[in-house]
């Protein structure tokens, strides 16, 4: 049962106050999207019928069929607290429908419905809890965003030297106030870097709550006069912003990954998952980090993971399980950074999982020794892979991946391949900086 009828949507507008409604929505690209209606049109929003034009957004349909509808979820109804408090401003989540009422097949959320449905004919709810971390950077005069921060703080520091302090606790409060439970919020590695956790939930709805964290935190930082960034390794020399993903199936309202019997009290289930993952994961990474600079954060020397395998506490390894057990047993993805779509990167990421508990998979065995200590020798001797050390490698890796690219579908795949071959051939034949310095002057 949903906690908001249509009738409940149309009072809290009136009762609120509110002027206007943002239907949001996300591009295969993880770009939100949105379409502003105001108050007088949202019995017109709760009946599906906004209407926008697909053929406009990138990766979603041609100019001849390029009418689509916004179907709200209701139950996404929130007030957006940065808004005026008199001609409110709320915001309703919306699948993307064709005009016969079927829904979208490049719509990224519908993409991880159908994985939902998957795992829930299996008899399995997924739950999610993400990492997301970030930058603040200081504006120029013009309000430009730069990479320079007067932060000196590190891991876990507080003000003085924590300059983000204030913002961070303002998006934390303002989370909140959009039904966030905030679970912890710290300073993290690098100068001018910051984590904010919240409590994990179902997975579509934990999806929801990335995009809408995402544009909390550019938001508040922007009305705090600094730039928020998500761009996975903006300084060279120091730590990247990642996105680990915490995942977990349950059955009848228990933990399957939990066995206190099993080794390292784990179950059958959750080592299935685990092999399914490190079975798709190269395949996955084009989704799951994707960008060109994605792969700047995914190297040696800087906490990322980049090699296949699994541990119980060893933070290297691309797959922990962190030390809670009973109902709390949960595997933690480390690779996904905060660029992705996270409805697409939460879709390979559980038809990857289901796909070893149906084949019974089992994974290698757990690595407790540091594999960024490692040389390849020993890393080849261990049987331990690498991710792609690139975008185009994750792409390749991607398309010859029959269950990831039919989790996508064709469209998708279809769509984000070509974007991506653009992204990577404008970034190959770009000269750059670092390539005038170099070669200028020497040849």
């Amino acid at each position: 049962m949903g906690k908001y009828s249509k009738e409940d949507i149309i009072r809290m507008v009136k009762e609120s106050d509110v002027e206007f409604i943002r239907m949001q929505f996300t591009d295969i690209f993880g770009q939100l999207k949105n379409v502003a209606i105001t108050a007088s049109q949202i019995e017109k929003a709760v009946n599906n019928q906004i209407m926008i034009d697909g053929s406009s957004i990138e990766g979603f349909v041609r100019i001849n069929e390029s009418d689509q509808y916004l179907y709200p979820d209701l139950d996404s109804y929130t007030l957006l607290p940065w808004r005026p408090q008199q001609g409110r401003v709320a915001r309703l989540i919306c699948d993307v429908y064709n005009p016969d009422g079927t829904p979208f097949v490049g719509d990224p959320r519908s993409v991880l419905k159908r994985v939902l449905k998957r795992a829930a004919d299996m008899g399995y709810s997924f739950n999610v809890g993400p990492e997301c971390e970030f930058f603040l950077f200081q504006t120029d005069e013009n309000g430009r965003p730069t990479t320079t921060t007067s932060d000196e703080a590190g891991y876990f520091d507080l003000g003085p030297l924590d300059h983000g302090e204030s913002t961070r606790r303002e998006i934390c409060l303002a989370l909140e106030q959009m039904g966030f439970e905030i679970e912890a919020s710290h300073h993290e590695v690098a100068q001018g870097q910051h984590e904010i956790d919240f409590k994990y939930a179902e997975a579509l709805t934990a999806a929801d709550n990335i995009m809408t964290f995402k544009l909390a935190v550019k938001t508040i930082a922007q009305k705090n006069g600094l730039h928020a960034t998500f761009m996975p390794k903006p300084v060279f020399g120091i730590n990247g912003s990642g996105m680990h993903t915490n995942m977990s199936l349950f059955k009848d309202g228990k933990n399957v990954f939990a066995d206190p019997d099993g080794k390292l009290g784990l179950s059958k289930e959750a080592y299935a998952f685990i092999a399914g993952l490190l079975e798709h994961v190269r395949a996955m990474t084009a989704i799951t980090n994707p960008l060109v600079n994605s792969y700047k954060r995914l190297v040696p020397g800087y906490e990322a993971p980049c090699y296949l395998a699994w541990s119980a506490s060893n933070r290297s390894a691309l797959i922990r399980i962190p030390a809670a057990r009973g109902q709390a047993t949960r595997v933690e993805l480390r690779c996904p950074d905060p660029s992705c779509n996270p409805y697409l990167s939460l879709a390979v990421c559980l038809a990857a999982g289901l796909d070893g508990i149906e084949r019974g998979l089992t994974p290698p065995e757990e690595i407790t020794d540091n594999i960024f200590a490692m040389d390849r020798e020993e890393r080849e001797a261990k049987g331990i892979a690498s991710l792609p050390g690139n975008l185009n490698e994750a792409i390749k890796a991607m398309r010859a991946d029959k269950l990831i690219c039919d989790t996508l579908g064709s469209h998708v795949v279809g769509q984000y391949v070509a974007g991506k071959k653009k992204e990577w051939d404008a970034y190959r034949t770009y000269v750059s900086d670092w390539e005038i310095d170099r070669y200028l002057v020497i040849y």
